[in-house]
């Protein structure tokens, strides 16, 4: 009798499993009959979501309490912006004007208060004023948060709008509320625009024997070429070592970021690459050219205010030890943007790739650490700043006496201490030679 049952359920389980296989057998030939795939039913999954919006769409036009707001081409707009917006902070629907503005931004003049501006943690937070600009003398910083424009809130506003509403006629002027972490204060500022053009290396000069100094203000496009004019200057006053300034510095073009970072490293040296979605791999750029200061000692200065192209060089000089970062933590702007125009002169700006220093680090919301952090005040900084702006021949007042940049003073510190080394190092090696000659 146990044979028979065990045979019997034995069958039983074969019907089961056969009936299985035959359910999962009819459902994939169907599929295949009426040409479903998962990609198909991922598509049908987007008709039924596009169907929801346009049903939500007549709806509003149909039962909105103000018509006048309810036109296809007002409404979609809004969903645009909204949906970029909810991608990340660097993502944007550009209207027709709103990408001229955009366009008008790359000609190197403008009217406008000259601060670079970003949305951080859904703020509109000022990353750096430029140099010698109404914004930078009226004495904003980086990090400030703008919460107020002309009287209207800034809570939600996208980076477009912003921008239109910082722009304006040169002499024409806005007021500002900004609200400041380090302090804890909440200032009202009334600015008057200017045209806006900031050259790009400022302030070249030898702070020691040997040590050179220079500031690069931002990465525009004749950067590289600025850069060889000044370490000519300098190596023609004996320069043996520098101090490249990047603190305030918001960025520009990574053309002119990769012909800075190609000075100091070897040919072939990998300086940043972009990577896209899924890790792929978009773009490498490696160091190029005929000038390359390989042997020169560097120290590099950074701070919050240092951003995107800035933070691009820094990295690139660390990872290769070419080096010593000198300061406070980036600000970590390392995403990448591409502008898609579409139709009706309207585009969107949209996050395609971010960008990675030589040792694979990501730059985005993470910044570069400095190799020796040096950390400054709000007020020391702002102190230094007016110190910056002073003629040179212009006494301070007693109120305002002289502040040390004490960030500047460890990288030379730094530099003098390499400068030893490699003095004491030929010293063995030039006794170690001369003995052998005995």
């Amino acid at each position: 009798m146990s044979s028979s049952k065990g045979a019997r359920v034995c069958r039983r389980s074969l019907w089961v499993v056969g009936g299985a296989l035959l359910v999962v057998n009819l459902v994939i030939s169907a599929r295949i009959y009426s040409g479903e795939s998962p990609v198909q039913d991922e598509r049908r999954s987007a008709y039924q979501y596009i169907s929801l919006f346009t049903h939500v769409l007549e709806q509003i036009r149909a039962n909105y309490v103000d018509p006048g707001q309810t036109s296809y081409k007002g409404l979609i707009y809004k969903a645009l912006h909204g949906m970029l917006r909810g991608l990340d902070p660097h993502s944007e629907f550009m209207e027709p004007e709103e990408y001229k503005d955009m366009r008008d931004d790359t000609s190197g003049q403008f009217g406008g208060l000259g601060i670079v501006i970003s949305i951080r943690d859904g703020i509109l937070t000022i990353v750096a004023p430029m140099e010698d600009t109404p914004g930078y003398r009226a004495g904003l910083m980086a990090g400030d948060r703008i919460i107020e424009i002309d009287g209207e809130s800034t809570e939600g506003i996208s980076l477009p709008d912003a921008v239109h509403k910082l722009r304006g006629e040169p002499g024409t002027q806005v007021t500002i509320r900004i609200f400041r972490p380090r302090t804890q204060e909440i200032k009202e500022i009334t600015i008057t625009r200017a045209k806006i053009k900031v050259p790009s290396i400022k302030d070249v000069r030898m702070v020691e024997q040997g040590i050179g100094y220079l500031r690069i203000t931002q990465f525009n496009q004749p950067v590289g070429a600025a850069l060889d004019r000044a370490l000519d200057e300098l190596r023609g006053q004996g320069l043996k070592a520098l101090v490249i300034d990047l603190r305030n510095n918001p960025g520009g073009l990574l053309s002119s970021a990769v012909q800075v970072a190609q000075r100091f490293l070897p040919r072939g040296a990998l300086i940043v690459t972009t990577e896209g979605r899924d890790n792929r791999v978009l773009q490498t750029f490696r160091s190029r050219g005929l000038r390359h200061l390989v042997n020169l000692p560097l120290t590099v200065l950074i701070n919050g205010g240092s951003a995107s192209a800035s933070e691009i060089v820094a990295g690139a000089l660390q990872d290769h030890r070419r080096a010593v970062l000198v300061g406070e933590k980036t600000f970590g702007k390392g995403s990448v943007q591409t502008v898609i125009p579409l139709s009706e002169g309207s585009a969107i700006r949209l996050t395609t790739a971010h960008y990675y220093t030589p040792s694979h680090r990501r730059i985005q919301d993470r910044g570069i650490e400095p190799d020796i952090v040096v950390p400054v005040s709000a007020e020391e900084w702002q102190r230094l700043q007016l110190q910056r702006t002073r003629p040179k021949d212009e006494q301070p007042p007693e109120s305002e006496p002289e502040v040390a940049d004490r960030q500047l003073e460890r990288a030379v510190s730094v530099l003098k201490g390499v400068l030893l080394f490699e003095q004491a190092a030929l010293h063995k090696m030039g006794a170690a030679l001369a003995a052998v000659n005995r």
